[in-house]
């Protein structure tokens, strides 16, 4: 039985190749963005993946046409570019 809840909408900023490998991922699995991004979270809280391992091959294509080159070590340590 699916569960009701209320959703908010947000602003977030997020690394751009990071959205775009993201959205790109939604279409493929035919979400929109915010479920996504829901089930990321929720897999992640538990401590398990939100991904098969197809899944997880899509992803490398998208960062790979998206230049994505950024891992989880690099996830605290990231700083805005200056804007020139």
């Amino acid at each position: 039985m699916a569960k009701s809840v209320t959703r908010i909408q947000t602003g977030v900023r997020v690394e751009k190749r990071l959205l775009k490998v993201l959205k790109g991922l939604a279409e493929y699995l035919d979400l929109s963005l915010g479920d996504l991004l829901e089930g990321i979270v929720l897999h992640s809280f538990e401590g398990k993946t939100a991904f098969s391992p197809e899944t997880l091959r899509q992803i490398e294509q998208l960062k790979e046409v998206y230049g994505l080159d950024l891992t989880a070590e690099d996830s605290h340590r990231l700083k805005d570019a200056e804007n020139d």
